[in-house]
């Protein structure tokens, strides 16, 4: 997001904006903040409209996503008050269609599934659990809860929906072979990193693989989309002022970790990938954005530094 959208933003918010998201088609940006709104702007280039504040949370509001528009105009946001809540937007009026319940403590973190899997939410909360939340076609919802981190969990995040190496046709449909994986990542306060796997012949999410590389609360992890790549990247950030980048060359093979550079100034808050799956942008706490490409060595280099303030 640019800076004069979260500048312009700011304006709006009575206090500190934790989370700012674009809807899919780049039209709307809904923000999470600690006044324990939700706003919702239309964007129309570098202008800003507010056209909805979202209230309900009785504590900061950590983060938003928004699912993919197959499923409507929905937003899921989660707070320090334990809740999540599901929006749906109809003849321009929000309302709330779901609350969710399950966890004793902060949620930290909500992430929609890939579409091709459904309308599925994960959420990440510091009672040390993962819950997914799946919408049914009745308009029933299902709830699974997993036991993940001890002391807390603070995001999450999900894999792609093909396997690596399937092949991927350019019309963006996926041909009839391809494999479809549920596959979750959660990132802990007991500084380690978990992939979860969907299992249907006994309908639960089973822990796959541990991933131990930091040595402090991790903060964040991504997948990177493989875009019909046969590797698969996991990038990681932490407390400890690491990015790991994590590789698993065939679905299962043994994950390997290099670090991206040796120690980062501040804490490393979060990691997302390019579209195309290739750059790794950092943010770190000392108010810097990096970009960072693997060279034909297997290293990563800084291709771009990028100050949030200028």
């Amino acid at each position: 997001m640019s800076q004069t959208a979260t500048q312009t933003v700011e304006t709006h918010h009575e206090d500190m904006i934790h989370d700012a998201q674009l809807d899919y088609y780049s039209r709307r940006l809904a923000t999470a903040s600690s006044d324990q709104t939700i706003k919702i702007f239309d964007v129309d280039g570098d202008s800003k409209r507010l056209v909805e504040t979202l209230t309900g949370h009785d504590a900061p509001v950590w983060q938003v996503a928004w699912a993919h528009p197959k499923f409507g105009s929905i937003l899921a946001s989660c707070s320090y008050d334990g809740r999540v809540f599901i929006w749906k937007e109809q003849n321009n009026t929000w309302t709330r269609i779901k609350e969710h319940n399950v966890h004793s403590a902060s949620v930290n973190s909500v992430a929609w599934a890939p579409h091709e899997l459904g309308a599925i939410l994960a959420c990440a909360s510091s009672d040390g659990k993962i819950s997914v939340l799946e919408y049914r076609e009745d308009g029933s919802w299902e709830n699974y809860v997993m036991d993940a981190h001890g002391i807390g969990c603070n995001a999450v995040t999900w894999a792609p929906a093909a396997m690596p190496g399937s092949l991927v046709q350019t019309n963006g449909g996926a041909p009839p072979n391809v494999t479809t994986v549920k596959k979750i990542v959660s990132a802990g306060c007991d500084n380690l990193i978990k992939i979860w796997t969907w299992r249907e012949e006994s309908k639960s999410w089973k822990e796959e693989e541990t991933l131990d590389g930091h040595s402090d609360w991790v903060r964040d992890v991504a997948w990177a989309p493989n875009v019909g790549l046969p590797k698969s990247y996991l990038a990681s950030c932490s407390q400890d002022k690491s990015v790991l980048i994590w590789t698993q060359d065939t679905p299962n093979a043994k994950w390997t970790k290099k670090t991206v550079r040796q120690k980062f100034p501040d804490v490393v808050w979060r990691v997302s990938w390019s579209l195309s799956g290739n750059v790794l942008a950092v943010s770190c706490g000392d108010n810097k954005v990096t970009l960072w490409k693997e060279n034909a060595k297997g290293d990563w280099e800084c291709i771009r530094e990028l100050e949030e303030n200028a």
